[in-house]
């Protein structure tokens, strides 16, 4: 079977020696794809769907870890998903969640002896796990990669637009926050209004004990969710106390509702 590769690094040198490297080192895997940042990345993989991707971590539009976590959810059908290698610079906290993961590592600038290393590492996978990788234990790995929020005051009130007016809405009545381009909504049991701050930014000021991201657009009450419904395909939604909608879960979130 051809074993195919996208590489995704946004500075071209380094990019180019990768693919050198790996030509070099690997010479049966085809490269079908180079991109010079998270969202071509998402793109190309999910309409090439090749075996490995090599993401570098840190890139404009999105991150390597925002673009599998994104892929992770898009991903469907019966391909297995792929294998993620991620491209860093040396940083003890980030090698250390890779100890024992499901995705690897190769460090900046490239080093022919640990890239070695890894494709020993990812032809061994694909040689003895013919229906994918661990995504499982990949997105465990990923969520150790997040950045720890630093702590901040915790938010009490929020005040939002509606209409000519500015509304006070205890966070405790909110039921969903969903972002919405450069705005989020905040839904509570009674209605809707728009604040103007980013997922990102309002995250840390919640209450992480009650409020649960559970996707990359979606932070929900935890005390407002009725139940988390798998379909045929093994997608995650959400049914809510007080609201019609049925938010997604992304895979990455998704052990937030493991049984107890």
């Amino acid at each position: 079977m051809t074993i195919r590769a996208l590489i995704a690094e946004d500075e071209p040198v380094l990019a180019a020696t990768l693919a050198q490297a790996l030509n070099r080192l690997w010479p049966e895997l085809q490269l079908v794809a180079t991109c010079a940042n998270g969202v071509d990345a998402l793109a190309h993989a999910l309409a090439l769907r090749p075996e490995v991707l090599f993401l570098d971590i840190k890139m404009p539009g999105k991150s390597g870890l925002e673009a599998a976590e994104e892929l992770a959810d898009a991903w469907d059908g019966a391909q297995p998903f792929p294998q993620i290698v991620f491209v860093t610079a040396y940083d003890d906290y980030a090698l250390d969640a890779f100890e024992h993961a499901a995705a690897d590592y190769v460090l900046k600038p490239v080093n022919d002896a640990r890239l070695s290393k890894t494709i020993d590492r990812l032809r061994q996978r694909l040689a003895t796990r013919p229906d994918g990788g661990d995504l499982s234990q990949l997105l465990d790995q990923m969520r150790a990669l997040l950045p720890a929020a630093a702590p901040v005051e915790r938010l009490q009130v929020i005040r939002a637009a509606v209409g000519n007016q500015v509304r006070l809405i205890p966070v405790v009545d909110v039921v969903f926050f969903e972002a919405l381009d450069k705005y989020i909504n905040v839904v509570t049991a009674d209605g809707e209004a728009l604040i103007r701050i980013s997922l990102k930014e309002l995250l840390p000021q919640l209450d992480a004990t009650r409020f649960w991201q559970v996707h990359r657009g979606t932070i929900v009450n935890a005390g407002c969710v009725h139940s988390a419904v798998r379909d045929d395909m093994g997608r995650l939604t959400l049914r809510l106390r007080g609201r019609p909608e049925t938010p997604r879960v992304s895979p990455l979130y998704a052990h937030l509702f493991r049984q107890m």
